[in-house]
């Protein structure tokens, strides 16, 4: 029997198969931290230098393993330091169960020390559920539920355990009277597949149509053989959210990459161009990026009904898990005959590609980021697993890299928050830790939280089994997507105040922390450093000493956006000279000589 509330909490975790959590003790989990050691190797604790990481960790396991996440923080500050994290996984939709203290149940409503009402706190973050322990004979059924309902909801769920009753004697079986909860370990995923009129009128919908485009999310990466088989029959193009990349391999010339303001040319001719839309498991919010209402007759495939037919007025919605769908799907199909359509997205693609290579050729004051990425991309190894922050390296991330089959590769989808590229890339570690691992991260986002996750790296960096672990700085000394975002979409100027970040030597401070650092400001040694990267048997920092005028040009740009642009210019941005020196050399590799492939 489990001498207290505490043992057993961990032991029925363990009886769900948890055997990792990320978390940071503190004095209102003092009775689960003493259990947790008691535990013994049951369990691995991560220990990060703040809770958000914790969060962020958390969130990162379940994308890249497809288990549940479990944090764990103290009462009062420690539990308010996860929210960022958990937000990610809620609206990422991703299984994350966290754990938080609480002060003694006999204190709570006096306005004690570090007291927060903490059901109401987690109420929106943790929707599904939240809940205190108050007896003993709770804690059982607590557990069960919170981790049933994160695995089954694919949500984020929140304990919350006062700190006088982890200390209390445990109830493994409550009594059987009247007012109790019986509750058992256990959950499997259900086969979920639409009804068989629903597939034919899908087919039926898909076929008819001549100009098939095809948008992959989340929801599709484990369907990546299924996607390419229907791409084939109908002819298609196959866009990706920034959720799915890895969905499928960028080496396939069907396959028109990023969507959406950081997305591609092709995606965007291919959206305008349809006549049909199949989208599958992708809650791509940007619905100006979609075909016009009316213009395509749409089919959508996912695993949760409340995300259906949301960002496009579709025909069909079907229910069910991607790869499955797709393979009863599958058989009601005709080829297309006509493959012109494919045809003129392949050139789209083809030209694109140079275009791509065009504009990272172009010289930059001091270093062209699209260079940096452009050379990347093909040393990355196959087995790689990538972690991209938020911020002006997203938009390199989603147009320069090429993922190849094998690859993993995620962010932050739906909160878009700065700061998880660190956390994410050691989350991914611990779960691959046979993998080599590549963090991309802006220079904002390293100083409000990288450079404490590369101290977590020097702490558990010699425990894994191949020890490569590549960070990327790009070091621009600008909160550079914003700066854009305002010109671009505001018309306003740089505001250097807000904007301007103080210039530090993220190569040096690696070395301090016991790292390999690499520092780079010229085009011509780019290809050096990465091989020296990719080739180094331990964790190692590249700062890419990189120019913050260098545009993220949208696949297309608006009225709206050139008169923001022209009325920034009006009002006298502070680098306008390297800003239009830097956009022009881009806008004309866009047209020249490539020309930007065929439209129809």
């Amino acid at each position: 029997m489990a001498p207290n509330v505490s043992d057993f909490f961990w032991q029925r975790l363990s009886e769900w198969g948890v055997k990792r959590v990320f978390g940071y003790p503190g004095d209102g989990i003092n009775g689960l931290v003493g259990a947790l050691a008691r535990a013994g190797d049951r369990f691995e604790f991560i220990q990060p230098r703040h809770e958000e990481l914790a969060a962020f960790m958390a969130t990162a396991h379940a994308k890249y393993t497809g288990e549940m996440g479990v944090c764990l923080a103290t009462s009062g500050p420690g539990a308010i330091h996860l929210l960022n994290g958990l937000y990610d996984a809620k609206l990422d939709h991703q299984p994350v169960l966290a754990i938080v203290g609480q002060q003694a149940l006999t204190a709570l409503g006096g306005q004690y020390q570090q007291e927060v009402d903490l059901v109401s706190l987690f109420k929106d973050v943790a929707g599904e559920y939240v809940q205190m322990a108050s007896t003993p004979a709770q804690v059982r059924h607590i557990v069960d539920r919170a981790v049933r309902i994160a695995k089954a909801e694919r949500t984020v769920t929140c304990i919350i355990m006062p700190n006088d009753l982890q200390e209390m004697d445990a109830v493994e079986a409550p009594a059987r009277a009247h007012g109790t909860i019986h509750s058992g370990v256990g959950w499997s995923a259900p086969v979920v597949r639409p009804a068989e009129p629903d597939l034919r009128h899908a087919a039926d919908v898909l076929n008819a149509g001549s100009k098939v485009a095809i948008l992959v999310g989340a929801g599709a990466l484990n369907a990546t053989d299924e996607v390419i088989e229907i791409a084939d029959i109908l002819g298609a193009g196959v866009a990706k959210a920034l959720l799915g990349k890895a969905a499928l391999p960028d080496d396939l010339p069907f396959v028109t990459g990023s969507i959406g303001l950081l997305g591609t040319r092709p995606s965007y001719e291919m959206m305008v161009n349809c006549d049909t839309l199949l989208m599958i498991g992708s809650g791509f919010p940007y619905s100006e990026f979609l075909p016009k209402e009316g213009q395509a007759r749409g089919v959508q495939i996912d695993i949760d009904p409340k995300m259906l037919s949301i960002r496009y007025p579709m025909e069909v919605n079907l229910v069910g898990d991607s790869a499955g769908t797709l393979r009863d799907l599958i058989p009601l199909l005709q080829r297309k005959q006509d493959r012109s359509w494919r045809e003129r997205i392949e050139a789209g693609v083809a030209d694109w590609w140079k275009v791509l290579e065009a504009r990272a050729m172009n010289d930059a004051t001091p270093l062209n980021p699209q260079r940096v990425f452009w050379e990347l991309s093909p040393r990355l190894p196959d087995d790689v697993v990538i972690a991209c922050d938020t911020g002006s390296g997203t938009n390199w991330y989603a147009r320069d890299i090429k993922i190849r089959r094998g690859m993993k590769a995620t962010l932050c989808g739906g909160l878009a928050t700065m700061g998880p590229g660190m956390p994410y890339a050691l989350a991914a570690k611990f779960a691959h830790p046979d993998r080599p691992v590549l963090a991309i991260v802006g220079d904002g986002a390293m100083q409000m939280n990288g450079m404490n996750a590369l101290i977590t790296l020097s702490k558990y960096c010699k425990q894994w089994s191949d020890p490569r672990f590549v960070v990327l700085v790009l070091n621009n000394r600008d909160l550079n997507q914003v700066t854009w975002e305002m010109r671009a979409q505001n018309g306003d100027p740089k505001f250097e105040a807000s904007q301007e970040l103080p210039d530090f030597p993220y190569a040096r401070y690696a070395e301090l922390l016991g790292f390999k650092g690499l520092f780079v400001d010229k085009p011509e040694d780019l290809a050096a450093v990465w091989d020296e990267a990719m080739a180094t048997r331990g964790p190692v920092l590249v700062e890419a000493y990189t120019d913050p005028n260098v545009p993220p040009l949208p696949p297309h740009i608006t009225l709206k956006n050139a008169a923001a642009m022209m009325a920034t210019l009006a009002k006298g941005d502070p680098e306008v000279w390297d800003m239009l020196k830097d956009t022009a050399k881009d806008l004309v590799q866009s047209y020249l000589p490539h020309g930007g492939g065929k439209k129809g």
